[in-house]
């Protein structure tokens, strides 16, 4: 059994998003202290840390520092390089570490190891060329989606194309970068489901939790034990304990699948961290996928995965705030129901994630009727 890192040591989070500041609150309630290191100032995150570093990624003098400073290092962001990773673990334990990253980062290096786990994706093929791109969108049946390998998310740096496309223009923006394209997969639904594994190998995970999105971008969350059959839960927690056990992944990963309409699952896409569609188990589940995080990283019991009650949980971004200033929060905490979390974000801009309001109720219906009238009526 590897050591357990217990209250009062201190806990190192790359990344300063909402993630991380989620994360630092539910530390700080076990009694951690937590330290951020990013490149930015006055973050989320180091608003409720013991102590902000400000430097970039790569500058391996402030990273070698920070080592000094923590008993283990944790991702609430995977655009990180993995040389920086190698360089903490040299020091200090990594949970994840760079091999979980480097699969997570890249979306042909995820695809290619899914395959290699047995699990099912969406067609894919890397794009080096025009003609390449012209052949294999054929093979795909005249339509896809071409994406940059790296640095992508909530949509950014994919486009679908198709046949009739000036492919010719769309490739412009593409040249010179790493390219994957991906068939269209004919889905019913899409869900995600989040594991915990410590460094002992102790392994647990929450059930399957339905996802509907807009613009690319999480919308609204829901969790209950209506929502899916036995055999889709089954199936889910099987494809993300092989994930897990496969890439030797310790704290919390988050698999997103698409459920195809003869009720098979594919895998989307990976994430080597707590998920947008987790924030519903602080207030819905016995232990929230931070609190997960927390004790998964340290070795300590995983939590209960358990669901109190069904729940809907809805993202605020920038553009519920108008022109005037800040919604009317006073009108949203009257709805019992509600809870309500800000990320204490200092400028609002559409698509930024800003908060989320999570509703609990009888039935996941309910709920979600819930979230989404109190964020209609901000």
């Amino acid at each position: 059994m590897l050591k357990q890192i217990l209250p009062g040591a201190t806990l190192g989070v790359l990344g300063s998003g909402q993630l991380g500041r989620m994360f630092a609150i539910e530390a700080r309630r076990l009694g951690y202290n937590v330290h951020v290191f990013s490149p930015d100032e006055k973050t989320p995150t180091g608003a409720v840390a013991d102590r902000e570093w400000s430097a970039a990624y790569d500058d391996f003098d402030a990273l070698d520092q920070f080592a000094k400073s923590v008993d283990v290092v944790t991702l609430e962001f995977e655009n990180v390089s993995t040389a920086a990773l190698e360089r903490l673990e040299k020091q200090v334990p990594v949970r994840p570490g760079p091999q979980v990253l480097e699969a997570a980062q890249n979306r042909l290096k995820e695809k290619r190891a899914m395959a290699s786990f047995g699990l099912p994706t969406a067609p894919f093929a890397a794009i080096n060329d025009l003609k390449q791109l012209k052949e294999k969108l054929t093979e795909f049946g005249g339509k896809g989606i071409l994406k940059t390998a790296s640095w992508g998310y909530d949509g950014k740096g994919q486009q679908t194309v198709n046949s009739e496309d000036d492919l010719a223009t769309v490739w412009e923006s593409y040249e010179g970068q790493e390219t994957i394209l991906e068939g269209f997969v004919d889905f019913a639904r899409e869900l995600s489901i989040i594991g915990i594994r410590d460094a002992n190998g102790n392994f647990d995970c929450f059930d399957p939790i339905l996802n509907v999105h807009a613009n690319h971008i999480l919308d609204v969350s829901l969790a209950g034990p209506e929502l899916f059959s036995m055999n889709i839960i089954k199936r889910a927690k099987e494809i993300i304990r092989t994930i897990m056990e496969s890439l030797n992944a310790v704290g919390v990963l988050c698999v997103e699948l698409f459920q195809t309409g003869s009720d098979e699952l594919v895998v989307n896409e990976i994430a080597p961290r707590p998920h947008n569609s987790g924030h519903l188990t602080i207030d819905a589940h016995y232990c929230c996928q931070f609190a997960q995080q927390v004790r998964a990283i340290c070795n300590l019991p995983l939590g209960s995965t358990k669901l109190r009650q069904p729940a809907a949980m809805a993202n605020l971004l920038g553009d519920v705030w108008s022109a005037d200033g800040t919604p009317d929060w006073s009108q949203a905490l009257s709805t019992p129901e509600i809870r309500l979390h800000l990320y204490g974000k200092d400028e609002a801009k559409p698509g930024r994630k800003m908060g989320h309001m999570t509703a609990l109720s009888s039935s996941c219906q309910e709920a979600e009727e819930i979230v989404r009238s109190v964020r209609d009526s901000l």
